[in-house]
């Protein structure tokens, strides 16, 4: 059969459309049904299902009719392809429909994420959790959860602590920043806590602040005649400093130990604060020691004396806080927690303990003969149990050692100068990470055996970070002189060096003499 244009209209659509069209009627569509007998001989591959193949499809059974009504209509077919194509539409031309916005409150979404969040962090928790949550009333005993692993919440003061622990790790990661950009001289100066024999601010001693870049100064009563004296004093040596210095001074009280007794007057002593019975009186102590020494500037007090009183030694009659480690631990805590409360930086002493000490070390080396478990469970249990602390108060700024010879645990070295009191127990087995000051190294419990420079070096290698004693600028610079050989020589490493360099920045930065920023590049 022949179809010409003339004779299809342009309207019309081929059978093969037609017979594929839905009906008016909206009758579903059906494949047209093809006679067997129409189709050629030459076609006999196809043949008609038998009723049990009926649904059953081929590929022959699918293109093969389709073959047949192409070869039919081939011609009709030729003459379409030669209609011209419609033109083409190019991309900006197609008129997509616009998506609509709900437009739904910013304040409501937020509503909806937090009640999400809530309700995610209260059924996430059981739902992470291997045990089961109780229902029903609890007993005061019973635990709120059930199982092998129990985890009780954390108290205010635990979470105090955490959040310390945080800070003092942020605290020394700064330090440590600081320290790996500092010049060798500006980091051993910041090791050394520095004296002046004179009465106020002299040329010798601007040279060991601003020269030598000392770390610290301790200041007695006859440097701290008026309040504005001494405060002009530490001025003048903040100002003056490479960076800002630990001011420190003993003001423990009582007839012994009284540093501000030309600006203040009389203060109660630890025995006088014991002997009340109340702790009360304590707290008020720390507080009133501090308030006196942050109005004259002073940041730090070598305060207070954690020994225990055995034996009414040479001055221990008035310092102490009691004759037994309870009393000790809890007199000298409310005095200390307070103290730093306020912002002074508390330094316990004397570590590990002149209690049972006849001999003063500043005349002599004392010896205590006593046993390692006498030693574990007396004089040293207060520094023990203020280092292992749950509240942050309590844990001090900075521990003093000091000359004292206890052969049953070191009978080589005295206790400042021992790597076992100082790294082995202190902080190894006690876990202190603080500052440790050692006591003036001009007295005769060291010099006696070793000169002020060596024994420098053997306070650091034992484990000490900050150097008590220099009292001019000679004395510093040979101080000096002696770290920078000892480097040289391998007797004294440099990590030592910067270890005990950013305990002390750390500590700065704690108590906000050094703003707790990254250096300037």
């Amino acid at each position: 059969m022949t179809i010409n244009k003339e004779q299809t209209p342009k309207s019309s659509k081929s059978n093969f459309q037609s017979q594929f069209e839905k009906q008016e009627d909206d009758t579903p569509r059906r494949l047209p049904i093809v006679n067997p007998s129409q189709i050629p001989s030459s076609q006999s591959a196809w043949t008609p299902l038998a009723p049990s193949q009926e649904h059953t499809w081929t590929q022959s059974t699918r293109l093969e009719p389709m073959q047949q009504y192409q070869k039919q209509h081939a011609a009709a077919l030729s003459q379409q392809a030669t209609l011209p194509l419609p033109p083409l539409i190019s991309p900006a031309q197609i008129q997509r429909p616009k998506r609509r916005r709900l437009a739904i409150p910013v304040g409501i979404v937020l509503v909806v994420v937090a009640i999400l969040i809530t309700l995610g962090g209260f059924f996430g928790r059981d739902l992470l959790t291997s045990t089961p949550r109780i229902s029903g009333p609890l007993s005061p005993a019973q635990p709120m959860y059930t199982g092998a692993f129990v985890q009780q919440p954390l108290n205010a003061m635990q979470i105090d602590s955490l959040r310390h622990l945080v800070g003092y790790m942020k605290y020394k990661q700064l330090a440590s920043m600081y320290v790996a950009r500092m010049p060798l001289d500006v980091e051993l100066g910041q090791l050394i806590m520095v004296e002046y024999s004179d009465t106020s601010y002299s040329p010798n001693l601007d040279m060991m602040v601003n020269k030598l870049h000392a770390g610290g100064v301790i200041m007695y009563e006859f440097q701290m005649k008026t309040f504005n004296q001494t405060r002009n004093d530490i001025a003048q040596m903040q100002k003056r400093a490479t960076f800002p210095l630990l001011i420190s001074t003993d003001e423990e009280g009582g007839p012994y130990v009284h540093r501000l007794q030309n600006i203040y007057g009389p203060r109660m002593s630890a025995t006088d604060i014991y002997n009340t019975g109340n702790l009360n009186v304590a707290t008020q102590q720390g507080h009133k020691v501090a308030h006196d020494l942050l109005s004259l500037g002073i940041n730090e007090n070598l305060a207070p004396d954690v020994d225990v009183n055995l034996v009414n030694g040479y001055d221990m009659i008035t310092r102490t806080f009691g004759n037994d480690p309870a009393s000790v631990i809890k007199f000298a805590g409310a005095y200390m927690q307070a103290m730093q409360s306020d912002g002074v930086v508390a330094c316990i002493k004397h570590f590990p303990g002149l209690g049972d000490a006849l001999t003063d070390a500043h005349t002599g080396l004392p010896v205590v003969n006593r046993t390692r478990q006498q030693i574990y469970s007396v004089e040293l249990a207060p520094f023990k149990a203020f280092i292992q602390a749950q509240n942050k108060l309590d844990y001090p700024g900075m521990i003093m050692p000091t000359d004292v010879l206890m052969p049953a645990i070191d009978p080589v070295y005295p206790a400042e100068l021992s790597h076992i009191f100082m790294t082995d127990i202190l902080r190894k087995e006690f876990g202190y990470d603080g500052v440790v000051l050692t006591d003036a190294l001009y007295m005769k419990g060291i010099t006696d055996k070793w000169d002020m420079p060596t024994a420098a070096v053997m306070a650091l290698n034992a484990g000490n970070d900050m150097l008590l004693g220099p009292t001019g600028a000679d004395q510093m610079i040979a101080t000096l002189n002696a770290l920078k050989a000892a480097l040289q020589h391998g007797t004294l490493s440099k990590a030592r060096i910067d270890e005990a360099a950013t305990r002390i920045l750390a500590l700065k930065m704690e108590y906000h003499l050094i703003p707790a920023i990254p250096p300037q590049p």
